[in-house]
């Protein structure tokens, strides 16, 4: 070998050392593509802490409690917010296609901040105060979501085909976007049907 040989192989293996030595530092500056699926989650579990037993026949000026949880997979630690909506069965749901949040005006909202790889949750207790029974109708006018009394006045239509009154307390995830520095829908909602059995 002569010279110019053990150039070329004294500045490859000097290169691959200063690469080697250099890597981690700029991967904690530049973010690489790790090809890893970055999703939020959004739960609801029952007052036994289970994915079962929710609230369904609900009656006025009785509690109920359910929790509601957050889950970030999203590679950065996020500001979420939890908007908590009430609505009957024909008024809109979110549009998943559009990621548009339902236009309904939110009841109550929790906001947490959540590392990346950890779990939030909170507890949630709803009560119906005021609500007017007529023959093939039902007409919540107040709830209370944590000791916060709303009005509501929301009507719902007699469903002869499941016997009932439905409403849906619905609960959808907002997203924290720093570069406009507010909440944006995050495609997420889940809710629990309820039936007004008794006035």
């Amino acid at each position: 070998m002569d010279l110019e040989d053990y150039r070329t192989a004294f500045m490859v293996v000097s290169l691959a050392l200063i690469l080697i030595v250099v890597f981690p530092v700029v991967s904690l500056v530049v973010p690489f593509p790790s090809g890893v699926e970055r999703f939020s989650e959004l739960w609801v579990l029952g007052p036994n802490h289970m994915a079962g037993d929710y609230p369904f026949n609900v009656t006025v000026n009785e509690e109920y409690h359910v929790f509601v949880g957050v889950g970030n997979h999203m590679g950065y630690s996020a500001r979420y917010m939890v908007c908590v909506k009430f609505r009957n069965r024909t008024q809109p749901l979110p549009n998943m296609l559009n990621s548009k949040s339902s236009p309904l005006s939110p009841l109550y909202e929790f906001q947490a901040f959540v590392a990346d790889g950890a779990t939030w949750e909170v507890p949630v207790t709803f009560a119906f105060l005021e609500v007017s029974r007529f023959d093939n109708s039902c007409l919540i006018r107040r709830m209370s979501i944590n000791d916060v009394v709303f009005w509501v006045d929301s009507p719902s239509s007699w469903d002869s085909e499941n016997s009932g009154f439905y409403y849906q307390l619905l609960f959808e995830l907002w997203l924290y976007n720093v570069t406009s520095q507010s909440f944006q829908f995050h495609n997420r909602f889940v809710g629990i049907w309820l039936n007004v059995t008794a006035s």
